[in-house]
């Protein structure tokens, strides 16, 4: 009990030393504060419980929104760190994130997390980033359909800029060669075995036929699939990917298990059935690589472990703490300032 009591003591004075350097422009509010998951038990202690009620609910309604508000977060983090810039609409100052190459078109959940935050707001005005929002909504998205749980550091503050160019440019695309997608996560703080363990997410969700067509055809636009691509695969893909027309015709990323999140995303990639390049490379183009696809495998919960591990290591790039930034009363625009 005393234990109990003393923890909860330090986490409120923690609290109250970040909002006040926030507030008196103490040097600590400039950033450098650690994120911990505690960090609303006191000024929202039903946060947490707000994100996942919200979330379970819509991923009840349609299971591919688990796989979306995970990607959400994740091209978040990728374009000037953990910041909730991705949320930003177009304005006079703003120049969307969502108008990128990996986000137009593409990316979804937003009016979920709208409502995310104007039931928050309600509960607790001011008090929890969109930022923080898009690292629980990930979380819960993936304990939903099956996956690992772990603890969520929170503490992340809202961007007061996007980063277009960035978004273009940073996050790893599915043709990318598996060189480059490793340089984009090290240039995150990033190794190996985030690359694949992150790269799993692909477990669930459903990807465009835009993303993998280059796969299915040769230049002149014959069937002359991947020599990586197993051919019934291929030719299943090819059926509802034609060579010209289709582009947003759907694809489960796992076809065995499209809304459950397991490792058979690994074990399709051993038989020739990851449906991107930037999968199917993780296995042809690396010994090191091709070792963790084969470990995880063979062992869902090292999977698991390390999946849970790298989403905490990649919520962690850059975050705006303390005093930058700002916690925002919408998710969509920053905040008037007089």
């Amino acid at each position: 009990m005393a234990s109990s009591m003393i923890s909860s003591l330090l986490v409120a004075v923690f609290s109250v030393l970040v909002l006040a350097g926030a507030a008196h422009g103490h040097p600590w509010g400039g950033g450098g504060f650690p994120l911990i998951p505690q960090f609303y038990d006191h000024s929202c202690p039903h946060a947490k419980d707000i994100v996942r009620s919200i979330v379970a609910t819509a991923v009840a309604r349609e299971a591919r929104m688990a796989a979306s508000l995970l990607r959400l977060h994740f091209h978040d983090c990728f374009v000037q760190g953990c910041d909730g810039s991705l949320l930003l609409d177009n304005s006079t100052s703003i120049l969307s994130e969502k108008g990128s190459n990996p986000n137009n078109n593409s990316i979804r959940g937003l009016e979920l997390i709208d409502e995310i935050k104007v039931a928050l707001e309600h509960a607790c005005p001011g008090t929890v980033s969109c930022a923080d929002i898009l690292a629980l909504a990930a979380r819960d998205s993936v304990t939903l359909v099956g996956g690992p749980y772990w603890d969520v550091p929170l503490g992340r503050r809202d961007s007061l800029t996007a980063n277009l160019q960035a978004s273009n440019n940073d996050i790893p695309a599915p043709n990318n060669t598996l060189p480059t997608i490793i340089a984009k996560f090290r240039n995150q703080g990033l190794g190996l075995v985030d690359v694949v363990a992150l790269s799993g997410a692909h477990t669930i969700g459903l990807s465009r036929c835009t993303s993998f067509r280059q796969r299915l055809y040769n230049q002149s636009g014959n069937a002359a699939p991947d020599f990586t691509l197993d051919a019934a695969y291929a030719g299943y893909l090819r059926h509802d990917c034609p060579r010209s027309g289709g582009d947003n015709n759907l694809f489960p990323l796992d076809l065995a298990t499209p809304t459950k999140f397991d490792n058979l995303y690994f074990k399709n990639i051993l038989v020739g059935k990851g449906l991107l390049n930037s999968d199917q490379v993780l296995l042809t183009q690396s010994g090191e690589t091709a070792a963790l696809v084969k470990a995880y495998a063979a062992d869902v919960d090292l999977f698991f472990k390390h999946f849970a591990e790298s989403m905490v290591k990649m919520g962690n790039i850059k975050p705006l703490t303390g005093g930058q930034g700002e916690v925002r009363n919408n998710c969509r625009r920053i905040n008037n300032h007089y």
